[in-house]
């Protein structure tokens, strides 16, 4: 099953995040997202839409990181040093892509 980043261009537009969240528990892919890009998303959402309420927004992420848990990576921070990339802050999405690469390629027993 292919596995995807969700970033925060993508979890931004709600009918959009909800679309794929779905495509996530019905198993069309493995979704994965981390703190930060959470973080970025609805940083961004209650900055264009105050009206949303910081509660409310609050609210939806906690749904989203209790029914996704296993989509969420984390120790993926010491590799953002070493990457370069045009837009230095999209480093950390690198970064989580390939630690999640290498953690399923060693749960899979695959040599990495």
């Amino acid at each position: 099953m292919p596995s995807v980043i969700l970033d925060a261009c993508v979890l931004y537009p709600a009918a959009l995040r909800d679309f794929l969240l779905q495509l996530v528990e019905a198993e069309v892919f493995r979704g994965h997202t981390t703190t930060t890009i959470l973080d970025e998303c609805f940083r961004s959402v209650l900055s264009k839409r105050p009206d949303l309420g910081a509660d409310k927004l609050r609210r939806t992420r906690d749904v989203i990181e209790g029914a996704f848990a296993d989509l969420m990576i984390d120790g993926h921070e010491h590799l953002i040093a070493g990457l370069a990339l045009p837009d230095p802050d999209d480093r950390h999405v690198l970064a989580a892509a390939i630690h999640e690469r290498l953690r399923a390629a060693a749960a899979a027993g695959a040599a990495v």
